[in-house]
């Protein structure tokens, strides 16, 4: 081999190592985009972290033994509503179907959007916690000043009677934090209501 052709084939490899590189610079890139939709979906699939399943109804199957429901609310400081529970708690049947009402107002004289973070603990009760229907699945906008009921029914499946890891819980908190989904600069926020909870 000359040298001409031994400096075109150290050429070719450097450009393929490069090319090798750049390829798992971008890959890597891409995941880290994907891992949080990725384990977002892992979390709503399996319960892990405490996330509750989604279904469409309520098992046919209601057991005798009762489990007391807590609702914890909490609003990030940059969203200027206030978020609390109706009830807060309830004691349901396993497998029963339960409806209940969550209020949040607007502090503002202006529309202001927000969405719900959700999860359960103990996280194990994740798996068996299941939502029908809820304010979470959805952006909300409240127009200034206005107070809006949000409802959300749910049911603890049957299966969680017959889970070993899950026979000596008596009580499951569904906690809610409502944050900002819209442009804080478009709204002017209220004095003094900055944070609130519950």
């Amino acid at each position: 081999m000359d040298k001409r052709n031994a400096g075109t084939a150290g050429r070719d490899k450097k450009g393929l190592v490069a090319l090798m590189l750049a390829g798992l610079v971008a890959g890597m890139v891409g995941l880290s985009f994907a891992a949080v939709p990725l384990y977002r979906m892992f979390c709503q699939a399996t319960g892990y972290g405490g996330v509750p399943q989604v279904a469409d109804v309520a098992p046919d199957k209601v057991l005798d033994r009762k489990i007391k429901v807590r609702f914890d609310t909490n609003v990030d400081r940059e969203l200027p509503w206030q978020f609390s529970a109706e009830q807060r708690s309830v004691d349901v049947r396993i497998g029963e179907s339960t409806l209940v009402f969550f209020r949040a107002h607007n502090n503002t004289d202006k529309s202001v959007s927000g969405t719900a973070g959700f999860n359960v603990s103990p996280e194990i009760a994740g798996r068996y916690f299941t939502k029908i229907e809820c304010f979470c699945f959805k952006q909300q906008t409240l127009a200034a000043g206005q107070s809006v009921e949000m409802p959300v029914t749910f049911f603890i499946d049957p299966e969680f009677a017959d889970d070993e890891s899950t026979k000596n819980i008596e009580e499951i908190t569904l906690s809610y934090t409502f944050y900002r989904s819209d442009d804080p600069s478009d709204v002017a926020t209220a004095p003094g209501n900055r944070a609130s909870g519950s």
